[in-house]
């Protein structure tokens, strides 16, 4: 509550008055015009002077939307989130395939198709660097909480760190185009992996839809770049999708910007929600 003390108010019972102020034996403020049954507003008490009572406080924020993008050399790009590093200009034994953002710290960490794990601002909780891999690896989502994460491959096998759970994967199954990302759902705790074509695999995860077929008011969407990042919405209302020539279609979310028509030195390879 918050009184304003030692300011003498003139109170004139007066029907040009914006609002009448109802003054109670205890101290309780009233507005008798915007009270209602909340009891809520602005009055007087003799005992503590004038101020705000009885009013709940105001509804939380909605959690801030933002993203990053990262190129195959490590450099990366932020859209409405902030910059904790990167390994642009940094010797890799494997180029940069992906990135994920720490729920816990809002930091986030890169992935090299070697399985090799690069954390910023983000606690390293192991990697498939050193370990033999049927096909490369191409993305990682933070687990529930910050406390882990999940590696995919080209072939849609999952690798699990930390506490992430596991809910399946397309390993072993046949595939139009090969999975480029992933990103795991804040609502339910599982995750999407997306292939090339902009296709959509849901675990444990609802569907929002994918770019195949999908119509906006200028026609089906064409993808002059393959799609090469996925990023879900902090909410859960769906995800990004964006390309390597840094483009970004919203599959539920809001468009926030992307990276297309901006020179870039290596290609957009993928996409991150602010945590």
């Amino acid at each position: 509550m918050r009184f304003l003390r030692d300011r003498p108010v003139q109170l004139a019972l007066a029907a040009s008055l914006l609002s009448a102020v109802l003054v109670s034996s205890i101290g309780t403020f009233q507005d008798a015009r915007s009270v209602g049954a909340a009891g809520c507003g602005y009055g007087y008490s003799p005992t503590i002077g004038y101020g705000y009572g009885n009013c709940p406080p105001p509804p939380a924020p909605a959690p801030p939307d933002g993203y990053w993008m990262v190129a195959s050399d490590g450099g990366v790009f932020s859209f409405h989130a902030p910059f904790y590093g990167s390994m642009g200009g940094k010797p890799l034994n494997k180029q940069i395939v992906a990135m994920a953002a720490d729920p816990a710290t809002g930091g986030y960490w890169l992935v090299a198709s070697d399985g090799g794990v690069f954390s910023f601002h983000a606690p390293f909780y192991g990697s498939m660097g050193g370990r033999p891999l049927n096909k490369p690896i191409v993305g990682v989502a933070a687990g529930p909480g910050g406390r882990g994460y999940w590696m995919v491959a080209s072939d849609g096998g999952i690798f699990s760190f930390g506490d992430a759970k596991f809910f399946g994967s397309m390993g072993g199954r046949p595939l139009n185009k090969p999975i480029v990302a992933m990103a795991a759902d804040p609502a339910t705790g599982g995750y999407w992996m997306v292939a090339s074509d902009g296709g959509i695999f849901s675990f444990s995860a609802p569907f929002y839809g994918s770019v195949p077929g999908f119509a906006t008011q200028f026609g089906d969407v064409a993808l002059a770049t393959p799609v090469v990042g996925l990023a879900a919405q902090l909410a859960g209302h769906g995800y990004w999708v964006a390309s390597a020539g840094g483009g970004v279609l919203p599959l539920g979310p809001r468009f926030l910007g992307s990276a297309a028509g901006i020179r870039l030195h290596s290609a957009v390879v993928a996409i991150a929600t602010r945590a």
